[in-house]
């Protein structure tokens, strides 16, 4: 089967009525004469079949051989053809047939000009349809088995070429192309994707290496091989009490609440720059870190401060308390394991004597106490029985409760009197003529009677010219004997209690007990070398996740 080759018109401009000549080939003037050309469109009419008869209304351009000298210039060329008035297809033409064979145009006219430098007529049929059918090998002269001398008048002479039944070359479609296209565009960007997550964890174990691997294995060289090791001597002892001062304390004998206070205190006292001086005083402590066998991470430097010694002591001095069992434990580190027994011998040392201190200290507090309130009660005492005496010897009396009953006698036994003289009275008025000499009589003695009964009782509640009343009196004695019997008692309770102080004064009533002798290790405790190296991973891992993680955060924040 074959089908035509449908050709579109592309040139719409009418050819010019007058022939264009072709231009000569130097060494072939044969070829010079002018020769036959197809129309456009060899199926349309001829010049005389519109009606103008052949008349053309452009005018005429001479061709650019006739105005121009053999030796013009290119600019000057150029400038011929840009006067020609070629249309914008037919110069696209001209540029796809100078880069067909090869020619170095700079552009569109440039192209015509080598063209027609090149014997070639970039508006011929003949050369558009060799460049519409593209199919041929073209030596260098540009045609097909044409030398290279005869090339430029073949392409002048040629016969114009008609459509040929031909098969078409087999081009893909639209969309073959476009999903080639897709395809071809995935698989760049994952190219893309997978060098870009090689890079990415090329630079991330490159980051982690620097930052994370670099440091644990230069830690994990400390430990290994330059750190000092380090011999751990550990000891644990209890504040024991031996006298329990009142019922209440007894109720927690036996446990932790009864030397609490004590025990946090000497652990106090252990921690303290005090028994750093007393050790380094004493032992040496800062001259055994200061060697030159040290380490020099863990060396103590010369002419140290007293805080870089403290500092030095807490962390090789490590003292905690057990609330629950009452127990204090110390730890000695040192370079050697016997020294490290002998500081620790020695805060063992410190910490008996702290102990002895503060109990000496509140036994001291005690007697002394006791001894001022015995004092006091005792010279109390001694005034208020002086002030007893001076009462008696003032009011001469003894003791105003027996002058009282006597006074109560005598009045009871006027009262009888009284009384019995009042019924004679009664007895001598009942007679119809009483008898008023033996009557008179009778009302004297009674009259006498009450006012010595009166006089008796003023004497017992009023006073007089003679002294107080005797009322007055007993009440001044009562306060002074309340008074002497109260100094009393309270001089018995300050004998009692100093007698108490002066026992307790000679026995010890807390002391210090070991639980555990610190004995000479004969393996080093310190340092822990794949734990600390493991511990300086993870904790330059955890930072470097965490400054990782907030940049990423950050990033996004901003691109977001």
């Amino acid at each position: 089967m074959t089908m035509k080759l449908t050709i579109s018109r592309f040139r719409t401009r009418k050819p010019d009525p007058v022939a264009r000549k072709p231009y000569a080939v130097q060494g072939n003037a044969a070829l010079a004469e002018p020769t036959f050309q197809a129309a456009d469109n060899p199926f349309a009419p001829d010049d005389d079949a519109d009606g103008f008869a052949g008349q053309s209304f452009l005018p005429p351009q001479p061709p650019a051989s006739a105005s121009l000298s053999p030796d013009a210039s290119p600019p000057e060329e150029i400038d011929a053809i840009r006067r020609e008035g070629l249309t914008g297809r037919q110069l696209r033409v001209a540029r796809r047939m100078a880069q067909k064979h090869n020619l170095p145009a700079t552009s569109d006219f440039d192209a015509v000009r080598l063209l027609r430098k090149a014997g070639i007529d970039p508006f011929g049929r003949s050369a558009v349809l060799e460049l519409v059918q593209g199919n041929g090998s073209y030596d260098d002269s540009g045609l097909p088995g044409v030398p290279g001398d005869t090339f430029h008048a073949l392409a002048l002479t040629a016969e114009p070429k008609l459509p040929q039944t031909m098969r078409p070359a087999p081009l893909p479609s639209t969309e073959v192309r476009l999903e080639e296209s897709h395809i071809a565009e995935v698989r760049r960007i994952q190219t893309d994707i997978v060098a870009r997550r090689r890079r990415n964890t090329l630079l991330m174990w490159a980051k982690i290496a620097v930052f994370v691997l670099l440091p644990t294995f230069m830690a994990g060289w400390y430990y290994f091989m330059v750190a000092t090791p380090m011999y751990s001597v550990t000891s644990k002892f209890v504040i024991q009490q031996a006298t329990q001062a009142s019922q209440i304390s007894s109720l927690f004998s036996g446990t932790s609440f009864a030397t609490g206070p004590d025990s946090i205190a000497v652990q106090g006292y252990l921690q303290s720059p005090v028994a750093m001086e007393r050790l380094d005083k004493d032992k040496g402590f800062r001259a055994h870190f200061a060697a030159s066998d040290i380490d020099p991470i863990q060396r103590l430097p010369e002419n140290a401060t007293r805080t870089q010694t403290y500092n030095l002591y807490q962390r090789y001095v490590k003292v905690s308390y057990d609330p629950t069992e009452g127990l204090i434990n110390l730890e000695v580190s040192a370079a050697d394991p016997n020294i490290a027994v002998e500081f620790s011998k020695a805060l063992i040392g410190y910490a008996e004597g702290q102990v002895d201190n503060m109990s000496k200290r509140q036994r001291g507090d005690q007697e002394a106490n006791a001894k001022a309130n015995f004092e006091d009660a005792q010279g109390k005492l001694l005034a208020a029985q002086t002030k007893l005496v001076g009462l008696q010897e003032k009011y001469k009396t003894l003791s105003t409760e027996v002058e009282a009953a006597q006074i109560n006698a005598q009045i009871t036994a006027l009262n009888g009197q009284l009384m019995a003289e009042k019924l004679s009275l009664a007895q001598l008025k009942s007679n119809a003529e009483p008898n008023k000499a033996r009557m008179d009589p009778v009302i004297t003695r009674i009259d006498t009677l009450n006012d010595q009964i009166a006089q008796l009782k003023q004497g017992l509640t009023e006073g007089d010219a003679s002294g107080p009343s005797v009322a007055s009196v007993q009440s001044q004695m009562v306060m002074a004997t309340a008074d002497v019997t109260t100094r009393q008692m309270m001089l018995a309770q300050a004998t009692s209690a100093m007698e108490t102080s002066r026992i307790e004064a000679n026995r010890q009533t807390r002391y210090l007990e070991l639980a555990v002798e610190p004995t000479a290790p004969d393996t080093p405790s310190y340092p822990r070398a794949f734990e600390n190296t493991l511990v300086v991973m993870l904790i330059f891992g955890g930072i470097y996740l965490m400054i990782s993680m907030t940049i990423a955060i950050l990033r996004e924040q901003v691109s977001g």
